[in-house]
């Protein structure tokens, strides 16, 4: 009975977080923390250092390519890739906006393609909803294979903490990044043929007579320094360099040691050395840092991760008998019910890493195959079953057509079918990528 009261204000304290959204869901997970600690004796667990200071890290460096332009050269060329195929811009707006979150560690980039994404579907006479919403949720669902992500190495660490050091980043993204790609892909190609095209919709059509859809904005052509460039190769520099310690842990060994370095501290010491270098050769302004899209988002995570996530897993370690008893041999007979709990708690924690940290542990605890865990990993991109995350609500905003909607039952929105379609695809996959794996004995 103390268990499921301290999990109603668990639930409480996220609800009201989400309903006053952005820090207010960390400062909720914080005061949940003090309820359950004072009242019912939960002693808390160390709060997710790791996690926050890859999300400080990665953002940093990230704000510095911003404030350089290096970000809009990026956009720039993405935006070639989606105007060349203006009729299938559909499909190929959300792989582009996979592959930018892939390199960029953060759906953040995503805001930036909106509108060129619109300005494409718009002038070719496409429907613009199916482009707009899948290019949301393609770029979340590129979260669970970017080996700079914040959920991606919350991952690592929890695999290193569990006994399982023997997988690491080159093990997870042989899974996850073919699964998700695959996921995005034929989830973008099944959602183009839903919704009529702007000619015949009527409830367009109507929009238009009465003056209501405008033209695309004119997107900015400013000229970009040439730092802007540098920028970029500093940033993907860094990425190389974390990749290939992933897939090579001997690259991680120091000198004089036998132990090799852990991947949060290599993501974390690499990032900041490429802040270091860019603004020695690139010169970026200080305050534009600071005060970047980028960086303010880095903020909301690093507080929402803080609350929710150190509030959930001192309620998970506190509470680990019972849930072993009540859920033990439910694990153990269907494994991937697993799978619904990382969905759920990902679309009401509204982030990729704080479920990840807080609640993959349990999967651990009940004794599910590490790398059945790792198949359900793309589950943790649900965030999009409630459309209140910043990329959904862009689309909608961004969408002066009309078709990207939120509908008045809050669940029925345009990013519903493409969010289910993209994950389901992704983890199915993912299933079956791994059961070859562990038949043949291959990647492992």
């Amino acid at each position: 009975m103390v268990t499921l009261i301290e999990l109603a204000i668990v639930f409480l304290a996220i609800f009201m977080g989400v309903r006053h959204g952005g820090l207010a869901l960390g400062f909720w997970g914080g005061l949940g923390l003090i309820v359950l600690a004072v009242v019912f004796g939960v002693f808390p667990t160390a709060p997710p250092i790791d996690v926050m200071l890859i999300i400080l890290a990665v953002c940093t460096a990230a704000s510095c390519m911003e404030a350089v332009g290096g970000l809009d050269i990026l956009v720039r060329f993405a935006a070639k890739i989606i105007r060349a195929k203006p009729k299938m811009v559909g499909v190929v707006a959300p792989v582009v906006s996979f592959f930018l979150t892939f390199f960029a560690g953060t759906g953040n980039a995503v805001y930036a393609l909106l509108p060129v994404v619109y300005e494409v579907s718009y002038n070719a006479g496409v429907r613009p909803e199916p482009a707009m919403a899948g290019t949301a949720v393609a770029g979340q669902v590129g979260i669970t294979a970017s080996p700079i992500a914040a959920a991606m190495a919350a991952m690592i660490g929890l695999f290193a903490q569990n006994g399982h050091g023997d997988i690491g980043l080159g093990q997870i993204l042989m899974i996850t990044f073919p699964a998700c790609l695959i996921g995005v892909i034929l989830g973008s190609i099944i959602c183009v043929f839903f919704g009529k095209d702007l000619k015949n919709d009527p409830a367009y059509q109507a929009r238009l007579k009465a003056g209501l859809v405008l033209p695309p904005e004119k997107l900015s052509d400013r000229k970009l320094p040439p730092q802007a460039a540098w920028s970029v190769l500093i940033f993907f520099g860094a990425i190389v360099v974390i990749v290939l310690a992933g897939f090579f842990p001997n690259l991680r060994v120091l000198p004089g040691g036998t132990k090799a370095v852990g991947m949060a501290l290599v993501i974390e010491a690499v990032m900041l050395a490429a802040g270091a270098f860019m603004m020695l050769f690139c010169k970026p302004d200080v305050k534009k840092i600071v005060k970047s899209p980028v960086m303010e988002a880095c903020v909301v995570s690093i507080t929402c991760v803080f609350g929710v996530a150190w509030m959930s897993d001192s309620f998970i370690a506190a509470n680990k008998d019972v849930f072993m008893q009540v859920a033990g041999s439910l694990a153990q007979v269907a494994p991937w019910l697993f799978t619904f709990i990382l969905a759920g708690m990902s679309a009401l924690l509204a982030s990729q890493g704080a479920p990840t940290r807080a609640i993959m542990p349990l999967g651990f605890a009940l004794g599910i195959n590490p790398w059945y865990l790792i198949a359900m990993f793309p589950a943790v991109n649900c965030l999009f079953i409630l459309p209140t995350t910043g990329p959904a609500l862009a689309a909608v905003g961004m969408d002066r057509s009309g078709t990207t909607y939120i509908g008045k039952y809050i669940l029925n929105h345009s990013f519903q079918l493409p969010g289910l379609v993209m994950v389901a695809i992704s983890v199915v996959t993912a299933f079956g990528l791994v059961s070859f794996s562990l038949n043949n004995n291959s990647f492992f």
